[in-house]
């Protein structure tokens, strides 16, 4: 486990007296310019942050929990389910008067570097993190900075047993301290939410189905899609007759893949759209093409909102507590830092909502 420096360390590398390296970090007189410079040189060199010195010498808690999200930005202002979700974990925090640090980075060395630096500065007791990779540094790196964590979206790691929401962990489990490597992991049933999907579209008549997915290497994207060709299996539908395509979740490449896939010698009849901000653009490059939906193309939108119930015609769409998943996370979070066991919670199944824009397929297919 990794242990945060201290004034003494930086004192003993830098070869200085702790007041001075007291003096430097916080700007007070007593020592000299280059003293100073070389105090600073150790502190940064063995991961100490001048501007929570205070804290760190203290060793209490900061009262604050953090969230970073790896995303393009340009996805972030019109994807309505991170709104939804940090809502329902500030309601919790916010009933516990404790702050929700939040960061937006570019990729994930960056949110990397974020919780590196916030254990450094101990700005957070804890973190949420959000989009599980299929192969993921986080957890590795959030166990050696023993930072408590709770995963959404992913089934817990190995430390992490199973439970259906009581406080009670498997027998025999041990109960660290919320100081150690406590990894718990909230998640959603995909899979059953991908059976509802396939189920309305088959009993419909639909035979050619197409998936417009998120991001490749995200956890969630990759189950949706193995959920996918697993339901269509089950329903008798082979490889050719469902498929899916990654996106960045944006309206522009939600857009640009309905082109791609309705240009094709046997178009689907039916897609199924990973966020409702992507489905509207399909529904919209299908009225310019002159396919009506749902006379021509159904759609589903996986995530409802009120784009989803505003637009014309209305989209079908999976109907999910979005924020009860953010509150679920936020009190996996908040019982890991009073010292509860990690645990695996699954979130409530999202229930399909049919509406306007699924229909049966044209006579002519």
């Amino acid at each position: 486990m990794a242990r945060r420096p201290t004034i003494k360390d930086i004192a003993r590398q830098a070869g200085v007296s702790e007041s001075a390296v007291s003096f430097a970090l916080n700007d007070r007189p007593g020592v000299s310019q280059d003293t100073r410079a070389r105090i600073r040189r150790v502190a940064e060199e063995l991961g100490w942050q001048p501007n929570s010195a205070a804290r760190a010498l203290s060793g209490e808690q900061s009262g604050a929990v953090g969230l970073v999200l790896a995303r393009p930005a340009h996805t972030l202002g019109v994807e309505s389910f991170f709104l939804q979700l940090v809502s329902g974990i500030q309601e919790v925090l916010a009933a516990g008067r404790i702050a929700l640090l939040f960061q937006v980075v570019e990729d994930l060395d960056a949110e990397c570097a974020v919780y590196r630096r916030w254990w450094a500065e101990r700005r957070v007791d804890g973190v949420v993190v959000v989009d599980p990779r299929t192969d993921d540094p986080r957890p590795a790196l959030l166990e050696q900075l023993a930072l408590p964590a709770v995963t959404v979206g992913e089934t817990g790691p190995a430390s992490a047993s199973p439970d259906s929401g009581s406080d009670s962990a498997s027998p025999g489990s041990a109960a660290p301290a919320a100081s150690s490597a406590a990894l718990s992991a909230v998640r959603a049933d995909d899979a059953g939410a991908m059976a509802q999907v396939l189920d309305h579209l088959h009993g419909l008549g639909h035979r050619r189905i197409a998936h417009v997915a998120g991001m490749p290497g995200l956890a969630h994207t990759e189950r949706r899609i193995g959920s996918l060709r697993a339901e269509a299996r089950r329903l008798g539908l082979g490889p050719g007759q469902v498929r899916s395509v990654t996106t960045d979740y944006s309206d522009a490449e939600g857009a640009e893949a309905t082109r791609r896939i309705l240009a094709e010698p046997e178009p689907p009849t039916a897609i199924v759209y990973d966020n409702d901000v992507m489905a509207v653009a399909g529904v919209a490059v299908a009225s310019e093409l002159g396919i009506p939906v749902p006379g021509g193309l159904s759609v589903v939108a996986w995530d409802d909102s009120a784009l989803c119930r505003v637009t014309r015609p209305r989209l079908t769409a999976l109907v999910r507590d979005t924020a009860g998943f953010g509150r679920l996370a936020a009190e996996e979070l908040l019982a890991l830092l009073a010292g509860g066991r990690p645990r695996s919670r699954e979130s409530e199944l999202p229930r399909l909502e049919p509406r306007e824009s699924t229909a049966p397929p044209p006579a002519a297919y």
